[in-house]
């Protein structure tokens, strides 16, 4: 044997060594699925040994792989003689490790990005196919952290902080929203307001804080009273709205009406005290009559007047008659 013989044995050697070190999952497969290559990173995240998987059909040994989509994939690579890629972003994971990462232990599994290679016998077929593993959960972990931060900021930038309603900027652009959409489709809707009734006079009694305490109580009751479907909103101090998608004039001054029931039978402890409150509302159902969202919203704020006109705590749907 010569030099160049011990030399090819020992880059041999040193290939091996590298593919069993590798901070990389790394399996190779033939077009039958047989699993003829399984490196030290399989065999520690796995549980399962090289000597116990080589030889095995890799569908079989684990059936809870993506078995159609990730077939597809591999047919793919062998058609096109080219490497695919496939990131967590697409599928979190591909093999269904725990995380042992020290800094996003969080994670529930580890996150992985997969890249398929298509693999030259020496008479240029691609017979094998090489599937990389990375992990990446500290990125994906990262990612997700930064994606749920800018949700919350969305939800900051367009809830009123102290009841959890849309604030009034966002809530107009519903608004708007819902009237350019009326002019397509005709889907009935439309649009509530009210106040609380002498909500001066709370303060004035009680205290600010109490004010703000019977604010909150009555945008829990809308909330409650509401559909996931409605568009909920603080208008201003103790001014509210809700706009009534899929709902007709007559079905909600039944909404209304319940709403206004339901607020006057809550007392609300504070203190020593038991504070109770009535809310007065207007109603208008959006038609072609209205030339612009403005003149919806002034039509049930009309509306609103009337309830406080004749008394307050009512309600009353909006009539151009009168």
């Amino acid at each position: 044997m010569n030099s160049y013989d011990f030399q090819d044995i020992d880059e041999l050697h040193w290939t091996l060594g590298l593919i069993q070190n590798l901070e990389v999952g790394l399996l190779v497969v033939d077009r039958a699925g047989t699993i003829k290559l399984w490196n030290g990173f399989m065999e520690n995240h796995s549980g399962v040994e090289a000597r116990k998987v080589c030889g095995q059909h890799l569908f079989s040994l684990f059936p809870e792989l993506p078995e159609s989509w990730l077939q597809h994939k591999i047919e793919s690579v062998y058609l096109l003689r080219n490497p695919a890629y496939i990131s967590w972003e697409q599928r979190p994971y591909l093999f269904h490790f725990k995380s042992n990462r020290p800094v996003t232990g969080q994670a529930r599994y580890m996150y992985q990005n997969i890249t398929l290679i298509p693999l030259n016998s020496p008479s240029g077929e691609v017979d094998h196919i090489g599937i990389l593993i990375y992990d990446v959960t500290d990125t994906a972990m990262g990612q997700l952290a930064l994606k749920q931060m800018n949700r919350k900021l969305e939800n900051l930038s367009r809830e009123d902080r102290l009841t959890g309603l849309f604030n009034r900027g966002h809530w107009q652009e519903c608004l708007e929203q819902e009237f350019e959409r009326y002019q397509r489709s005709q889907l009935p809707t439309s649009l509530v307001i009210f106040d609380i009734d002498h909500f001066k006079k709370v303060n004035d009694t009680y205290g600010h804080q109490a004010g703000d305490e019977v604010i909150k109580m009555v945008a829990k009751t809308l909330q409650e009273q509401a559909r996931k479907t409605d568009v909920l909103g603080r208008y201003g101090g103790e001014e509210y709205v809700a706009l009534l998608t899929g709902t007709n004039g007559e079905r909600a001054m039944i909404f209304a009406e319940r709403l206004r029931e339901r607020v006057e039978s809550v007392i609300l402890p504070y203190g020593a005290d038991r504070i109770q409150v009535t809310i007065s509302l207007g109603v208008s159902e959006l038609s072609f009559r209205q030339g612009s969202s403005q003149v919806w919203l002034e039509e049930a704020d009309r509306a609103l007047y009337q309830s406080k006109q004749n008394g307050r705590n009512l309600v009353t749907l909006f009539d151009e008659d009168e």
